[in-house]
């Protein structure tokens, strides 16, 4: 196979997505992939032969009779668990099924995209499971869970004992049926949740006018988002619009070609990401078309959170780092490596083959992308937390909006009235609360200007006419990496 045929092979695996989008293919070109160099190649085959006679061993001596299955599913296990990387993973037959499902858009489950550490965490917490961000209108986020949750128990079961894989399989599963979780938020609230399953379409945009601006929430990225993004944006010039808010919060992903083309809408030419790995064939630049549909004279703001990883946070490194917009909201997840899939007779492995790099050359694994101007939604004191937590095992304000699922805004301020006597909380965290959750008893809104704190920033900076004043006093992720190292080496 020559370097020319081996690009060729290759060329699919760029793919940013926590949960994966790929095309499958036969497991004949690992072999071409594992025999990169003749480096240690000894060694390598040292251990091979070594794995092979132990498995061999085993099968033949054990005192019971043994499954050969299991033992390779374990091998393969034991292998990328060494890896100590989360996005590198066996996977078993019902996994490569569960890719395609969602691929299709098509799963019973419950709308969360989710995260599990493989080894003790930094900060001492169980390894339960994180939630990264709940997909909009789904089961999920209509039972008010949010980003950075953890899921402590599942139907009974502590997530912090059970495998990734497991966790998967009791999430998913047939519409109609619930599950049981326990949620646990900050270091105060634990309360109990349970979910209907339902079929999970996963929608990719939203889009709205405010006032003048227009507004384009893309929710993940399908080789349909840059399509309704072109859609939204032509609507928004019908409509004469003077800026643009696009909002990646809670976007967890998707395609990298889908990526690359959101951006092209707002860059004229250049680059918009790069992918290193350690095979030089492998490296690739991504450029912008020459053919920006949103011209630069109208204003771009950019809103980020924790619930923003992969593929939204290259569009977010890209227009930052190349000054094309200004960044508000909180820092994002942090993810920056691209992943692969492989079929293995059945079943399959997903494992991390590059890392991918914003225009300025900054990795953002594990670190994310910080704001230019931070806004967060108000914390809860120790003692706000208790009274919360009261609150919600109460369950006071679900009652409430099943008992009225058209309140008014009068009715909705009398009941939070009601609700500050009894729990000493503030008046308006008692009305966003309520008004939450009417958003998630039906369709959800396309805004919340109301109680949207980041967008309403995003929005005061638009009409404040400061935006180009902002944005060029923006540094890149490059100069902000630098300063970071300074300081670092300074302190020292």
């Amino acid at each position: 196979m020559d370097i020319q045929q081996k690009k060729q092979s290759f060329k699919w695996v760029w793919i940013t997505s926590t949960v994966i989008f790929c095309v499958l293919f036969t497991f004949a070109i690992i072999p071409g992939a594992a025999a990169q160099g003749n480096q240690n190649s000894a060694q390598r085959q040292n251990y091979a032969n070594l794995m092979q006679n132990v498995f061999n061993f085993i099968v033949q001596n054990y005192v019971d009779e043994v499954d050969p299955h299991a033992l390779f599913e374990g091998a393969m296990n034991g292998m990328f668990g060494a890896l100590n990387d989360p996005y590198s993973i066996y996977m078993t037959e019902s996994d490569m099924k569960d890719i395609n499902d969602t691929t299709q858009g098509n799963f019973g489950g419950v709308g969360l995209n989710i995260t599990k550490a493989t080894s003790p965490r930094p900060d001492g917490k169980p390894m339960w499971v994180e939630v990264a961000s709940p997909i909009e209108d789904t089961p999920g986020w209509r039972a008010g869970i949010n980003p950075g949750d953890f899921i402590t128990e599942i139907n009974g079961i502590p997530t912090e004992t059970i495998t990734m894989d497991e966790v998967l399989g009791m999430l998913r599963g047939t519409p109609g049926e619930s599950v049981r979780l326990v949620i646990k938020r900050g270091d105060r609230l634990e309360f109990p949740v349970t979910i209907t399953r339902a079929i999970i379409e996963v929608p990719t945009a939203k889009h709205a006018m405010i006032g003048s601006i227009g507004y384009l929430k893309l929710l993940t990225f399908t080789p349909f988002t840059a399509d309704r993004a072109r859609d939204a944006v032509l609507e928004f010039q019908k409509n004469n619009y003077t800026g643009l808010i696009l909002d990646l919060r809670n976007n967890y992903g998707g395609l990298l070609d889908s990526a690359v083309k959101v951006s092209d809408l707002f860059l004229d030419g250049g680059v918009v990401v790069s992918i290193k790995s350690r095979i030089s064939y492998e490296n690739r630049v991504f450029n912008a078309a020459r053919t920006a549909l949103v011209p630069d004279n109208i204003p771009v703001i950019v809103l980020i959170n924790r619930g923003s990883a992969s593929a939204s946070e290259i569009v977010a490194g890209a227009l930052k780092d190349r000054g094309r917009a200004y960044l508000v909201g909180e820092n994002s997840f942090g993810k920056g490596s691209v992943q692969g899939v492989f079929p293995l007779n059945n079943a399959g492995f997903r494992i991390t083959t590059a890392r991918y790099y914003t225009p300025s050359d900054v990795n953002i694994d594990k670190v994310g992308i910080p704001p230019d101007r931070e806004i967060s939604f108000p914390s809860y004191t120790e003692e706000d937390a208790i009274h919360m937590n009261e609150l919600i095992n109460a369950n006071r304000i679900p009652v409430f909006v099943g008992q009225n699922p058209q309140a008014s805004a009068a009715q909705v301020d009398e009941f939070a009235r009601v609700l500050q006597s009894e729990y000493r909380l503030d008046l308006p965290l008692l009305r966003r609360l309520i008004r939450d959750e009417l958003n998630r008893t039906t369709l959800a809104p396309v805004y919340d200007l109301e109680y949207d704190v980041q967008l309403q920033e995003a929005v005061n900076i638009l009409r404040s006419g400061n935006y180009n004043l902002l944005l060029q006093n923006a540094k890149s992720l490059r100069a902000l990496q630098e300063e970071s190292e300074n300081e670092f080496a300074f302190a020292s």
